[in-house]
């Protein structure tokens, strides 16, 4: 489906996560935040920016790979993205749903 978010027509996926990552942009991943209750600090950026990298690096995220990553540990990852956030930090990031998130 398509939608317009922050000004910019993007593709969702029935799930509402984006489908092409090239039409994500932080304008974006605000309107997302804001949506999902998610305030956007410097620490989620640099925790965004680090899930872009393993999505393009192919590599699949999961919750534990999050908290080795040394950009956060898993306690800092729950509060910065409250209530689900692996589904959340992704989806704001603008990537597709971890096969490991239910």
């Amino acid at each position: 489906m398509t939608t317009t978010i922050a000004g910019t027509e993007v593709s969702l996926n029935a799930e509402g996560y984006l489908t092409d990552l090239n039409q994500w942009t932080k304008e974006i991943a605000q309107e997302i935040a804001t949506t999902e209750e998610v305030t956007l600090t410097e620490k989620t950026w640099e925790v965004i920016a680090w899930i872009q990298e393993q999505y393009r690096n192919e590599n699949p995220l999961t919750i534990r790979k999050v908290g080795k990553s040394g950009i956060t540990d898993i306690k800092e990852f729950y509060a910065l993205f409250p209530n689900g956030p692996l589904k959340k930090a992704s989806k704001i990031a603008g990537i597709p749903k971890p096969v490991s998130c239910i």
